[in-house]
């Protein structure tokens, strides 16, 4: 319905163009139109003026007929895009920026008013003082952003949409965005985690991440540099993933220096969550209240679970460090201490469980010989 009224539209915008176009034209045309059709008539209409005027409309409006379905194509497309790129964008943001805009849009028309008077170019300078106070507006409210909102939010009837969400509904906000950083892509065990997919929404990676990424990469350290492919390489496995929805932000922040405490800031903005396995940030993001997806955490929490009294049998790789005690690991990479283990070194030995100690940074059992 909606393509039928702008068809419908377009071919009428046409049509009465052609028509302003022919009666412009009728003068320049009269000399060679018969005196006769140039001046019968009826109320001033002549025949030559009513010829001239349906062949406009009848032209211009097949021409209008013709494109109107490419027109209104690019209209859609161009409108489709246009929303995509607001809607990944908070709440806020649009409205900050619309009240910055239409507060330029005003002041503009106070100061472009008195100037509308001036013979030539009084018609312009209003355009243009619009134009220039409508931009001006818009970037003083978005880098006032946070001073506005805070104010908005000190008035309940007033409050930005982010902060009216209901208590109970806050991780739906929360769970949107992961936003991964460097660590957890030069780790890798993020594209599996992809694959499976148990991250929901749209993934983020930020460009100082990957220019954090391009920096470790060009190191004249063999080991960075190796660590710092591998995190791009793992960019471009991710991005292949066709079930998995990648945004590339150009968002930065020229007046903070560390990458964590961009990525902290870029979280609490958008409502998002950081993935990542640096314990450091880990902590100080939790401070400022962003949610943290630790993977070193997720690995820990789907290894099997081993209890105290438990008993296995192990492969006890190599010798401890204290006296007597021996290595072992588990399939999924675990390590276990054996006491009293040295004396059977290279051999699969039973062992009771006596302790597991747990912590982000990965799990330790201590057992002893049976």
């Amino acid at each position: 319905m909606l393509e039928k009224i702008l068809k419908l539209t377009i071919v009428i915008v046409f049509a009465i163009t052609g028509l302003i176009l022919m009666e412009l034209m009728t003068p320049y045309i009269s000399g060679v139109v018969n005196y006769k059709f140039e001046s019968s008539g009826i109320f001033g209409v002549t025949i030559a003026t009513t010829l001239s005027g349906v062949i406009g409309v009848l032209v211009f409006g097949g021409v209008g007929y013709a494109v109107a379905p490419m027109l209104i194509n690019s209209t859609m497309r161009f409108t489709e895009l246009i929303a995509v790129v607001l809607a990944k964008l908070p709440t806020s943001y649009i409205l900050v920026v619309a009240m910055g805009a239409i507060i330029g849009l005003v002041v503009a028309n106070l100061l472009g008013a008195p100037f509308s008077h001036l013979p030539i170019v009084g018609s312009y300078i209003p355009l243009i003082l619009s134009l220039i106070f409508a931009i001006v507006g818009a970037k003083v409210a978005l880098r006032k952003r946070t001073d506005i909102v805070s104010f908005f939010n000190r008035i309940p009837s007033l409050r930005m949409p982010k902060e009216s969400i209901k208590k109970n509904d806050a991780h739906l906000v929360s769970c949107n965005y992961k936003i991964l950083d460097t660590s957890v892509l030069i780790d890798g065990r993020i594209v599996d985690i992809v694959k499976t997919g148990f991250l929901d929404g749209p993934i983020v990676i930020t460009k100082f991440v990957l220019e954090e990424l391009q920096k470790i990469a060009d190191s004249a350290d063999t080991l960075k540099r190796n660590r710092g492919r591998r995190g791009l390489d793992v960019v471009k496995e991710i991005q292949a993933d066709k079930l998995a929805k990648v945004e590339i932000s150009e968002r930065d922040y020229d007046d903070i220096t560390e990458v964590d405490a961009k990525l902290v800031r870029l979280a609490k903005e958008i409502g998002g969550v950081v993935a990542t396995n640096d314990f450091n940030l880990s902590k100080v993001a939790e401070i400022q209240g962003v949610r943290i997806l630790n993977i070193n955490d997720l690995a820990n929490a789907v290894k099997p679970a081993v209890l105290p009294g438990e008993e296995m049998k192990v492969f006890l790789a190599k010798e401890g460090k204290e006296q007597g005690q021996a290595i072992a690991y588990l399939d999924d990479g675990t390590m276990i201490v054996v006491e009293g283990g040295r004396r059977a070194v290279n051999a699969n030995v039973p062992v009771i469980v006596t302790s597991v100690l747990q912590t982000s940074a990965g799990r330790m059992i201590f057992a002893k010989m049976k």
